[in-house]
């Protein structure tokens, strides 16, 4: 068997799990409580429940097409010219996404760690690291996210687990908020967090057994469905639905109000940052390995290392053109809203296309 292909479930769920778990974990139960102040945790469940809805209709599409990448597929489900018009509006969201997420790393870097430190200089470092990762074939790819991922999910959910113990159940009740107007909108603005899970497209193709890709779907969102709640619910059962909208990092709050038994450290805020930075890292490579898979698929190249840096000077410049953090966080809600219809309406339009066209790739 080729040795592209040999992906299994467990490592397809790592991918997807490392993939979602990024940058946008800090101000995650900001957008929670903005939306359904105490109902924070039940609108972050609810917008893990609309993120699988796009994460079955790509499983689908992947285990009907075990063969090809979605930019083949699309071709032949909607046609070559409207297939690649698709594929070049989906490039161009991921591109600008994994400039997102590098200026938002080098924020929180140089406003919570290293002060003194050139902006730039935090982005282009987190770039090249993902621009020389990404040189590697989908196997290493695969190693690379299933070694990090108990790195990032056991520290975690020790932090939670530890705050949670200080909470109080009264900050999270009327479990629906106190005023539900606000949780259709944030339903839509929490499953935004959750778009990490596009990478499987990418991953369907290259696993052993394409047929038990739904099983991974299931397992990886599970998991950060989970873990994105707890946090959800440990920061505002600690801080307050209205202490926590004034807090702008709030999970990083959470860490440093949380220590080990016994004093053994009184505040958690750096074992947190680290594993921060190794998720901000996984989530950045998947973002940036698609973002030249796609391009190299599209091109019908044999190879996507050899665009590893071409595309890098764009991804930059990119990262660098808005002028504050407000206007970062204005354009990063607007481009994740968007890519709503990227990552649940497409691969959903693509999905009842083919079965009324009754296309279907070859088996394995």
């Amino acid at each position: 068997m080729n040795n592209q292909r040999q992906i299994t479930v467990l490592q397809a769920s790592a991918v997807t799990i490392s993939t979602i778990v990024g940058v946008g974990v800090l101000a995650l139960p900001l957008a929670a409580v903005r939306a359904a102040d105490a109902g924070a945790p039940l609108v972050t469940f609810l917008g893990m429940l609309l993120a699988f809805i796009g994460l079955f209709f790509m499983t689908r599409l992947g285990m009907r097409f075990p063969n090809d990448s979605y930019i083949q597929y699309s071709e032949v489900i909607m046609g070559r010219w409207l297939g690649m018009i698709g594929s070049l509006i989906s490039i161009l969201f991921f591109a600008v996404l994994c400039s997102l997420v590098a200026r938002e790393f080098g924020e929180v870097v140089v406003t919570a760690v290293l002060k003194n430190t050139p902006l730039e200089v935090t982005v282009l470092v987190m770039l090249l690291l993902a621009a020389f990762s990404s040189r590697k074939n989908i196997m290493s790819f695969a190693y690379i996210h299933l070694f990090y991922s108990p790195f990032m999910l056991i520290p975690a959910l020790l932090i939670v687990a530890l705050s949670l113990k200080n909470a109080d159940i009264i900050n999270v009740l009327p479990v629906w908020g106190n005023d539900p107007s606000g949780i259709p909108m944030g339903i839509i603005t929490l499953s935004t967090v959750f778009q990490g899970y596009f990478i499987m497209m990418m991953v369907i193709p290259a696993m052993s057994r394409p047929e038990k890709a739904m099983r991974a779907s299931i397992w990886a969102m599970l998991v950060t469905g989970l873990l994105y709640t707890l946090i959800v619910i440990a920061t505002v059962g600690l801080f307050g639905a209205e202490e926590t909208k004034t807090l702008l990092w709030p999970t990083l709050e959470l860490a440093k109000a949380t220590s080990l038994p016994a004093n053994v450290l009184e505040r958690l805020d750096a074992v947190f940052l680290a594993v921060w930075v190794t998720a901000v890292f996984t989530s950045l490579f998947s973002c940036y390995y698609f973002t030249i898979y796609s391009i190299s698929k599209l091109l019908k190249l044999a190879d996507q290392g050899m665009l590893s840096f071409f595309i890098l000077p764009i991804l930059f410049v990119l990262a660098m053109l808005p002028q504050s953090l407000l206007e970062l966080n204005e354009l990063n809600a607007v481009i994740s809203k968007f890519g709503l219809l990227i990552t649940i309406v497409y691969p959903g339009m693509l999905l009842v296309i083919a079965k009324l066209r009754k296309k279907r790739g070859a088996s394995r």
